[in-house]
């Protein structure tokens, strides 16, 4: 009895031969390693890092510290030494400003010292023929000790000396401000002559025109 397979593909799977039992061969299975929890490793590492980071920046923070101490303390001896010399300083120009007012007040004083001296000495200077002083007073006023204010009453002969005294005062460097107040005719015996009353007031000169010479002199051969 003849079989005909219809089947496509029949004939050549048919062919195909099968693998004999004596071409595989077992291999010996490989030991299978436990598995490992990440965290846990995690932990392990964390727990031996950990300190020896700690540790290591611990020793580089005193390390620093240690640098920047050798490093602050000249600055601190430098801030210290310029304290002392700000202090020092601040002293003197207190004190310098306390000699300079002393020394303010010693020249004002010294200033209006000689004011009469000179208003005496140019009065007299200016003094014309036929003509004498009565008296020569102080008129107080609110003006500084380096600039007071007079009054002269005298006579003389006629008006015309009276004009050349006032001239005269006029032209004086230390004095300013020569006024008449008042001119009359009075009689002294059988004479008529003319009262006056001026008044002026001093000036400090130009420095120009003083001649000043030490107080104290060294002895020759000093």
């Amino acid at each position: 009895m003849i079989r005909i397979n219809l089947v496509p593909g029949a004939a050549r799977n048919a062919k195909r031969r099968l693998p004999s039992l004596g071409s595989f061969r077992l291999r010996p299975s490989a030991p299978s390693l436990p598995s490992v929890d990440r965290w846990m490793l995690f932990v392990v590492t964390a727990w031996i890092v950990g300190p020896l980071a700690v540790g290591w920046m611990y020793m580089e923070t005193g390390t620093r510290i240690d640098d920047l101490t050798v490093s602050i303390e000249p600055a601190r001896i430098d801030s210290v030494r310029y304290a002392e010399m700000r202090g020092t300083n601040e002293l003197l120009l207190a004190r310098k400003d306390s000699i300079a007012q002393k020394l303010q007040v010693i020249q004002e004083i010294d200033a209006g010292r000689f004011a009469w001296v000179h208003i005496m000495d140019e009065i007299a200077r200016s003094l014309p023929p036929y003509t004498w002083l009565m008296n020569v007073v102080s008129r107080p006023t609110e003006a500084s000790l380096d600039a007071p204010r007079f009054t002269i009453e005298g006579r003389a002969g006629n008006t015309f000396a009276i004009v050349e005294f006032m001239q005269e005062l006029e032209a004086s460097p230390f004095l300013r401000s020569i006024t008449l107040i008042t001119t009359d005719q009075v009689r002294e015996g059988e004479a008529l002559i003319y009262s006056f009353t001026l008044e002026g007031e001093f000036q400090p000169p130009p420095p120009d025109v003083i001649q000043t010479v030490p107080v104290f002199q060294g002895r020759e051969g000093d």
